[in-house]
């Protein structure tokens, strides 16, 4: 039998018997990786059962690398199902993706699972990792697999493969008793599944539709050591404290009513300062950025939408119609066709362009009620929404200075760690999902492709992801505690801008067609304050804080000189309230903290004859005794230069 050359990547060109597979290797060549679980081979992730009969590139991964973790979090969800089935014989089983740290696999049950049933299956996982079952698959017809499923009677896996493409291939692993259908691929055994946790239960909608059966989805984490499980999990507990839909109740910023609807958000006057804040600091930066300000209705007539091919590739997220004089009027989804009727409505030429223009547009959009989550997921929304029409040749600048406004917002809240993913079309989805020009999708996306490039910014690609009309750049950040969110976007429309006849007249007075670049760096007012208030678990900085400085009289007989500094510190814009309540100072410096307000002024008998203040910052004893114009100037100064902290 030949030899193969096989380039360990990290290593060197080491020749091997033809037909080996990457786990032989690990187990005569430790050096390559004790922990690796996964491996790639010429780059494609694949099982460590794989016979090797070429020469080939081979790459060892563990648990720590995003593919491996991604792989273990998979294969965990495997051992989840076995072990319910092993629990519960009668369950169904359905489908187990991972997630960012997490897995779940949802199962029809005749029972919802219970803490003590999650602790069971548990300790049941935990004895099948002991067994370290070998973990191994096939591939098999459609007709075979068909057989096998129709046999133990997996209903839903029938379903799924009849709903699969005629050449997909059928890949069944197994482990023991239990076989799934899954194209992998996993981790070689069950005993290298040792660190997991099940973290909870809930009920979900087989695919996502409301009209189908109610499953019960369990989540779960899994990692390579205990010490990255525990770091997690403590995480895990530091988000459920800066849960947004808790803090946000706490401190009565936002609620849903069940009369006004789920998934509308009422916004208090708390609430209301956050977006008011965000609304002036996107104005700000717009009007330095020369863009002009409209606005849009909230609804429109169906042809509008039609024509900018919204009912064609969106309306599963749009409200159902209603009849106005025999006419279809939609609420909007977004706010573009009426930004491009708004270029259209005056002639433009080559030099009233870049023309940009900017709204917080209020949007809806139907969301599932079972995907419905707090402010991340609504059906009414403000969004920061803009476009700019442009030459071909002031595209790059225009795309690269939105992503530079981006940046300018990260250093104003304090955001490390973010990650722009360039958002490609899958060419399998053309006609369909993606607006049907193969030669303007590959200009396109090789255009903001070379522009990041370009501008030495750090991006990512995802096949599949762009929108209907053009690729985009979708930004994630990640917040002060590790939990990650959608941002913001940054879209490139190739398409649209002609189907709504959009010039310009150029120098020599021939008509073109613009670009438009579609923005919205602080995405939506909902979205971006839920990330504030878990980013900030609350204790916003002093200019977005609703509640900015807080008098508190140390009894009743202070209140005229309170009251003085409340109309003063009001006549130049700051936020204060008055505690004259008549509680103990101590009482009213703890409920101050507990509402997270930044600065509290205590006024008593000392303040009153030296007409100063002493101003005690949230959470730190040390006081500074100071006149009101030197406070002001102080307490403005930190404002209006949006300090994250003091």
């Amino acid at each position: 039998m030949k030899n193969i050359d096989i380039n360990i990547i990290g290593y060197k060109n080491i020749k091997f018997e033809n037909g080996i597979t990457p786990l032989e290797i690990l187990k005569s060549h430790s050096k390559f990786g004790k922990n690796s679980i996964i491996c790639k081979i010429n780059g494609i992730i694949s099982d460590l059962s794989t016979n090797l009969s070429n020469d080939c590139d081979l790459q060892f991964l563990d648990a720590k690398s995003k593919e491996g973790h991604a792989i273990l979090l998979h294969s965990t969800a495997h051992l989840m199902a076995q072990a319910v089935k092993r629990l519960y014989p009668k369950t169904k089983v359905t489908i187990g993706p991972y997630l960012e740290n997490r897995f779940y696999y949802d199962f029809d049950v005749e029972t919802p699972f219970s803490e003590e049933d999650l602790l069971k299956i548990e300790n049941e996982m935990m004895k099948i990792s002991e067994e370290n079952l070998e973990i191994t698959h096939e591939v098999k017809s459609r007709e075979e697999a068909l057989a096998f499923f129709n046999k133990i009677e997996e209903n839903y896996k029938v379903e799924i493969i009849n709903d699969l493409e005629k050449d997909e291939v059928l890949k069944l692993y197994s482990q023991g008793e239990f076989t799934d259908l899954c194209r992998g691929p996993h981790v070689h055994s069950t005993g290298q599944i040792k660190y997991f946790k099940l973290l909870s239960s809930s009920a979900a909608y087989w695919r996502g539709d409301e009209n189908n059966q109610t499953l019960q989805r369990v989540y779960g984490t899994s990692f390579q050591n205990s010490k990255d499980l525990k770091k997690y999990l403590l995480m895990l507990e530091e988000q459920k404290k800066r849960d947004h839909r808790k803090i946000g109740k706490e401190l009565d910023l936002f609620f849903f009513d069940e009369e006004v609807g789920p998934g509308l958000p009422l916004w208090t006057p708390s609430g209301t300062v956050l977006i008011d804040e965000l609304e002036a600091l996107a104005k700000e930066k717009e009007t330095v950025g020369g863009y002009l300000r409209v606005r849009t209705p909230h609804l429109t007539k169906g042809d509008l939408f039609s024509k900018s091919g919204h009912l064609d590739h969106y309306m599963s997220s749009m409200f159902s119609p209603m009849d106005v004089d025999g006419i279809d009027y939609y609420m909007k989804p977004m706010n573009c066709p009426y930004h491009h009727k708004i270029f259209a409505n005056t002639p433009k030429s080559y030099r009233d362009l870049p023309y940009r223009i900017s709204e917080y547009g209020t949007c809806y959009r139907y969301e599932k009620s079972g995907e419905l989550f707090g402010l991340m997921r609504v059906r009414s929304m403000q969004m920061n929404d803009g476009h700019i029409y442009c030459t071909a040749e002031q595209f790059k600048e225009e795309f690269i200075n939105v992503c530079n406004l981006y940046m300018d917002y990260f250093k104003i809240f304090g955001i490390e760690k973010y990650e722009m993913r360039l958002s490609l079309h899958d060419p399998k989805g053309l006609g369909e999902k993606f607006i049907d020009n193969a030669e303007l999708w590959k200009k396109t996306e090789d255009d903001v492709r070379n522009a990041l490039k370009g501008a030495k910014l750090k991006f990512v690609e995802s096949v599949g992801d762009a929108a209907f009309y053009g690729p985009k750049i979708d930004v994630q950040v990640w917040s002060s505690i590790g939990r990650e969110f959608t941002l913001a976007t940054n879209q490139v429309d190739f398409a649209i801008p002609e189907r709504f006849d959009l010039k310009y007249t150029d120098k020599d007075g021939s008509a073109k067609t613009p670009l438009c670049i579609h923005r919205a760096p602080l995405g939506t007012h909902e979205r971006f304050i839920g990330f504030l208030i878990e980013h900030f678990g609350g204790n916003f900085p002093l200019w977005l804080a609703p509640k900015q400085v807080t008098i508190l009289p140390v009894s009743d007989k202070f209140n005229a000189y309170a009251d003085e500094i409340v109309k003063n510190l009001r006549s130049k814009g700051i936020r204060v309230s008055l505690d004259n309540r008549s509680e103990k100072i101590g009482s009213k410096i703890r409920d101050a903290e507990m509402q997270k307000i930044n600065i509290m002024i205590i006024v008593g008998e000392k303040e009153v004859e030296n007409k100063t203040l002493t101003v005690r910052r949230r959470f730190i004893k040390e006081q500074k005794e100071l006149s009101l114009d030197d406070f002001s100037k102080k307490v403005l100064t930190e404002i209006n230069e949006r300090r994250v902290s003091n």
